[in-house]
């Protein structure tokens, strides 16, 4: 590392004036920082269950366009009637939401995600 240049200010400011690569290496550096946080940011809330993986293949399969409800039943391991019954609702309703005969309420919707430990977003 090169020793910077000081120069004063006329308001008596002082500055560190350094070669342009060296400021390059140290804003790479503070971006290298920032992922490592991030990372271990991720880590501390797996580890202590506030986030979760999801596997592809359940992310492919919202994308391609099924149920997300449905897909997220499946994945806890849940038949609809036991969604419906931890939810507080009924399986045909559970059942026509699923299939898009029916549009589940905000508190519904919002049940049926506390049950499958997921947030509200993750089901739109």
């Amino acid at each position: 590392m090169n020793k910077p240049t000081i120069i004063t200010t006329p308001n008596g400011d002082q500055m560190a004036v350094i070669p342009l690569t060296e400021y390059e290496r140290l804003i790479e550096a503070a971006e290298d920082l920032a992922d490592v946080r991030a990372y271990d940011e991720v880590m501390r809330r797996l580890a202590s269950g506030e986030e979760e993986l999801v596997p592809a293949e359940l992310v492919n399969r919202i994308l391609d366009g099924e149920n997300t409800l449905r897909v997220w039943r499946e994945y806890r391991g849940l038949t609809v009637k036991q969604l419906a019954e931890r939810a507080g609702v009924s399986a045909p309703f559970v059942s026509q939401i699923e299939t898009g005969q029916r549009e589940g309420s905000v508190d519904t919707m919002r049940k049926l995600a506390e049950v499958l430990n997921i947030s509200l977003d993750d089901l739109f």
